[in-house]
């Protein structure tokens, strides 16, 4: 099972940002705990952070035909971008889309989410462990699915 991990804008400040939405864990200490919880479980996790729209589109196109699944925080990308919920559609590789903090109890401009129109399924405030609930979920699916 190999599986790319997507983050989207402003995640690179995740440790620094405002720490009652987003925690006190960086970006780094997320990604060591996923592949700590990855190895465990035999998969091939591979990571990728951007703060450009263009940049996630490309990188989730690249996923086609290397990768069995996504799990993807597109952050603000996620209230408004068509593009990448079209890309994650075209692509039809099944992805589940993390969020840190409950977007659904924000605000209201936050409570939308056109990225996650493509997802599997989303995970909103759990914070860090969201990203390994993800990486389990998706592991049961695609067992299910393609006998990964």
């Amino acid at each position: 099972m190999k599986i790319k991990i997507i983050n989207g804008p402003n995640l690179n400040l995740l440790g620094i940002r405002d720490k009652r939405f987003y925690g006190e864990t960086s970006l780094d200490e997320i990604n060591e705990n996923i592949s700590k919880k990855a190895l465990e479980m035999g998969a091939t996790v591979d990571f990728f952070q951007s703060n450009s729209e263009g940049a996630i589109i490309d990188e989730i196109q690249k996923c086609l035909g290397n990768y069995d699944g996504i799990i993807i925080n597109p952050g603000g990308y996620t209230h408004y971008s068509v593009a990448i919920r079209d890309a994650l559609e075209a692509v039809r590789i099944p992805a589940v889309e993390v969020h840190l903090s409950n977007i659904f109890s924000r605000e209201d401009f936050r409570r939308k989410t056109l990225t996650g129109q493509s997802a599997i399924g989303i995970i909103a405030g759990l914070g860090a462990e969201g990203y390994i609930l993800a990486l389990m979920g998706l592991k049961n699916i695609l067992h299910k699915r393609e006998g990964i």
